[in-house]
């Protein structure tokens, strides 16, 4: 056990402060996302959902590194995360309208003129809609009707239409 510390002591040293460098990013990641919500009074469950991705890009940033550091191929590292990717990409694919509504929903999370209270119309030549944004989801809108009706409006339509605001 003693040889394995002393003939791998620089990628033990390497693998500790890249480890200490992820805990300090997603610190300081989470600290911009939430000074960024704060600034435009964004729901506390959409700054926790964008978090999340940020802390997943890092955690896989830090993964790569850690493995390069060990002295793993950068090809072999490319080409597992890229059969990975794949097999996740075809599983995907037959699912896009969820990931295109996850994008949608950073796409909103950092910039959405409107704010949950906010009376809006959405100008759609087949469904008008006028409604109170009650709440934004990871996947979908939450609007409320003058009728108290509840409208799940999925986050990729609301990219695509024209909407005004009802003062």
């Amino acid at each position: 056990m003693r040889t394995f510390f002393n003939d791998n002591q620089s990628e033990i040293i390497l693998t500790i402060a890249i480890i200490v460098s992820l805990v300090i990013l997603r610190f300081v990641f989470k600290k911009a996302a939430v000074g960024i919500a704060k600034r435009r009074e964004v729901n506390v469950q959409r700054t926790t959902l964008i978090v999340r991705y940020i802390n997943t890009l890092v955690t896989f940033a830090v993964l790569f590194a850690i493995l390069l550091i060990w002295g793993i191929e950068p090809s072999q590292v490319a080409l597992v995360f890229s059969s990975v990717f794949a097999v996740i990409g075809i599983g995907l694919f037959a699912i896009w309208s969820i990931l295109s509504n996850v994008t949608a929903g950073v796409i909103l999370y950092f910039y959405y003129p409107f704010k949950i209270g906010d009376k809006i119309k959405i100008l759609d030549k087949d469904f008008p809609l006028e409604a109170v944004i009650e709440d934004i989801k990871a996947f979908q809108i939450h609007l409320r009707t003058d009728e108290d009706e509840l409208v799940t409006y999925p986050n990729n339509l609301i990219l695509q239409k024209s909407i005004s605001l009802i003062k």
